[in-house]
């Protein structure tokens, strides 16, 4: 899978930019604010419609313009034109001129994973993150989980407006408990089964990149013991009192561990920083496992922040994206990259936003 084709129309600091990109490594080189990163969001966005950088649509907008428009063409097994149009009043999302009306049509016609500064969250940041990471994984690799996972919060949504009332209807709130603990157990089975498979494989990449003999662990860390209709009927009279569901797959968490230890509590920055390279590492391994071909991989300045011998462990996951005919966007200030990579790199400047080969 490679992106052949990017267009960018008010997006970010991007007037306007129509440019072309061949399967291989693209190394993104500029200064600081001059619009590096801004190709990379463009490109996530169209894999996962929404920006890593957490923001939303109005602070994607340029400056004094109306909205944005993202398009690019996605050559797998086959080819998908993606045109994407978001305004405070618009939004239009089409594949091949058909209008997608549902996320669930789209995900999956560009696949990529991010590498960036944010991604130390996974490891210092809240639960919430832990679970997103779960589940982006799910709906790129699961059929049917982003359905379950839309009904379960559907449900969660509509649980929580009816507990906020001063009495609410018993009926109403069984149904929407009923329905909660089917999507929400079905959830939570999938994300038990996904941490046992991506395990090893973030063991293997922690070690790789830390260097050292410091081992790691990853356990699904469920908010409550047994079944989850159990554990609603328990907790209604805590839920009377917050007015919010407690328990369930939303407040879950995935526990990393270095040493037997919270990876949280108690390692360095350092080894906080190469267990969320860890993480990343291990999606994209798990996504080419089960597609047959590694997603676009799109690293913003990552090799800054990193030694030479963490850069080096890059290397195998770029060298299988090379030679499976795949696609790397690499953003950097200097030239601080693997030395075995020199050779293969497609060389960008950008300044201003503007995009020129060097």
């Amino acid at each position: 899978m490679h992106v052949a084709s990017l267009k960018l129309r008010d997006f970010r600091n991007y007037a306007r930019l129509d440019v072309e990109f061949s399967p291989g490594c693209h190394l993104l080189l500029g200064n600081n604010a001059q619009g590096k990163t801004n190709i990379l969001e463009a490109l996530y966005l169209m894999a996962t419609l929404r920006s890593f950088r957490g923001v939303g649509g109005s602070q994607m907008i340029r400056h004094e313009a109306r909205g944005y428009f993202v398009g690019a063409q996605v050559v797998g097994q086959g080819v998908s034109e993606i045109k994407a149009y978001w305004s405070p009043r618009e939004r239009k999302l089409s594949v091949n001129e058909r209008p997608v009306r549902r996320l669930t049509e789209y995900l999956g016609v560009l696949r990529a994973v991010i590498f960036c500064s944010e991604d130390l969250n996974l490891v210092k940041g809240s639960s919430q993150g832990r679970r997103r990471f779960l589940d982006l994984i799910l709906s790129q690799t699961v059929p049917g989980y982003l359905v379950l996972l839309l009904r379960f919060a559907k449900s969660l949504k509509s649980r929580n407006a009816l507990l906020k009332q001063v009495n609410p209807q018993e009926a109403e709130l069984e149904a929407f408990t009923a329905e909660l603990v089917l999507a929400g157990t079905a959830v939570m089975e999938a994300r038990k089964l996904l941490v046992p498979r991506i395990a090893p494989m973030v063991r293997f990449a922690f070690r790789r990149v830390a260097g050292d003999v410091d081992d790691m662990s990853l356990v699904y860390q469920p908010g409550f013991r047994g079944d989850l209709a159990v554990a609603l009927a328990n907790s209604r009279s805590r839920e009377r009192l917050v007015r919010t569901t407690v328990v369930g797959p939303h407040r879950d968490d995935l526990l990393i561990q270095v040493n037997d230890r919270s990876a949280l509590q108690y390692t360095s920055e350092g080894q906080k920083r190469t267990l969320a390279v860890a993480l990343k590492l291990a999606q994209a391994e798990f996504l080419s496992e089960v597609h047959g071909s590694p997603p676009v991989l799109l690293i913003d300045d990552v090799m800054g922040e990193l030694d030479a011998h963490r850069r080096a462990a890059f290397v195998p996951l770029l060298d299988q994206a090379f030679r499976s005919g795949g696609q790397v966007f690499m953003t950097c200030t200097e030239e601080n990259w693997p030395r075995e990579l020199s050779r293969d790199l497609i060389r960008w400047t950008v300044q201003e936003g503007k995009l020129l080969v060097s």
